[in-house]
């Protein structure tokens, strides 16, 4: 949980209603000592050059500059600062830019206070790691470990919960094979997981996902080459 100040950590917050970027600026207050506000994306990207900010929190619908184009001037140089996304709108188009912006978290109206405090503790995580929350498979195919979306030439595949999961589970531990017991515990961690249940789990996935992708070594588990 957020219990400390965070006093390296400077935060920009770009929100045009008054209200709800006081009420944001005051919530962040209680983490951070060190917070930028700015009513829409033109100021922003000023504050943005001038401060160098760690964090970056955006509205989407703004007047001048949308958060979305905001958010591409940035990342024209800038792939580094980690950067969360408040919207009304929650449609496949946003969430694929979303992706592609590497964003931390793309978030929907009413944000509840444990959704907000989970993207920001990714961010901190992110920051003290220097870890990408993008996985690339290949050329045309990337997860987001963050948001769990899985993208491939340019559409987002839809994953079940299970397979979400189970590319969760091998992406944490890359560098080894993943027995069978730890994806039991790990996917099925409500039920029990039987041999039919995993080949079908593991047979719908290979079929989303680039080829040779996913190793078995038999008796032992599964890898996943990245």
């Amino acid at each position: 949980m957020l219990k400390n100040i965070n006093k390296n950590i400077k935060i920009l917050y770009v929100e045009d209603d008054e209200i709800a970027r006081e009420n944001g600026v005051e919530y962040l207050e209680n983490y951070f000592e060190t917070i930028y506000e700015a009513s829409n994306a033109i100021s922003a990207l000023q504050m943005y050059e001038k401060y160098n900010p760690d964090i970056i929190i955006t509205d989407i619908q703004m007047p001048k500059m949308d958060g979305l184009e905001f958010i591409k001037k940035i990342r024209q140089n800038d792939k580094h600062t980690k950067i969360i996304i408040i919207t009304a709108f929650c449609n496949q188009e946003y969430l694929l830019k979303a992706v592609e912006l590497q964003l931390i978290k793309y978030l929907v109206k009413p944000v509840n206070e444990k959704d907000f405090e989970s993207a920001l503790l990714m961010c901190i995580e992110s920051l003290s790691e220097n870890v990408t929350n993008i996985i690339k498979f290949d050329e045309i195919t990337y997860f987001d470990i963050f948001n769990k979306t899985l993208v491939s030439n340019g559409e987002i595949i839809k994953l079940r919960a299970k397979e979400i999961l189970f590319l969760d589970i091998l992406i944490k531990n890359k560098t080894r094979y993943v027995n069978y017991e730890e994806l039991e515990s790990y996917i099925w961690f409500d039920s029990v997981m039987t041999k039919d249940a995993l080949k079908t789990l593991v047979k719908n996935i290979k079929h989303k996902l680039p080829k040779d992708l996913i190793q078995n070594l038999t008796n032992i588990g599964y890898k996943i080459d990245i």
